[in-house]
């Protein structure tokens, strides 16, 4: 459940309409999504919802919307974990750090100085992503249910 779009504003600039677009493609689309799955799923099944680490911690970073609406997808995965684990269902989430992405011009633009922000000293690629999804969806996942997973190569616990 990736659904993602964002915008850099400050929170006394961000207008309704700015503010509503973000929440309702990163948080509605996908409680929609998960919703409509949950009813179709069969036992043994995984919902991923791909927040971000702005839903754990601001970064500093001018970005209400996107981190308000990351944040409640952590609730709502926790919540639909509740709602789902009878059925067998499992929900969980991966909240990524800065990734070389499409959607992330500052990791693109700026990579070499956002790296030196990054513990690991480096920018998450698809493929670290991956693994996290892989584990989740797998057999060695099955346990896991409403959960987190950061993968931002350290930045959440280095501050």
């Amino acid at each position: 459940n990736n659904a993602g779009v964002g915008t850099a504003y400050p929170a006394t600039r961000e207008t309704p309409e700015q503010f509503r677009g973000v929440i309702d493609v990163n948080l509605n689309g996908s409680y929609w999504m998960a919703q409509a799955c949950g009813r179709v799923m069969q036992p043994g099944s995984s919902i991923i919802n791909i927040s971000s680490i702005l839903g754990i911690t601001t970064a500093g970073l001018p970005q209400a919307a996107y981190a308000a609406s990351k944040a409640g997808l952590i609730h709502l995965t926790r919540r639909m974990a509740l709602k789902l684990a009878p059925e067998r269902i499992a929900v969980s989430a991966i909240a990524p750090g800065a990734l070389a992405s499409t959607m992330n011009k500052d990791a693109r633009d700026h990579g070499d100085e956002v790296a030196q922000r990054i513990p690991l000293g480096r920018i998450g690629t698809p493929e670290d992503m991956a693994g996290a999804a892989i584990y989740l969806a797998s057999r060695a996942g099955d346990y896991v249910v409403g959960s987190t997973l950061i993968v931002d190569g350290g930045v959440t616990y280095a501050r």
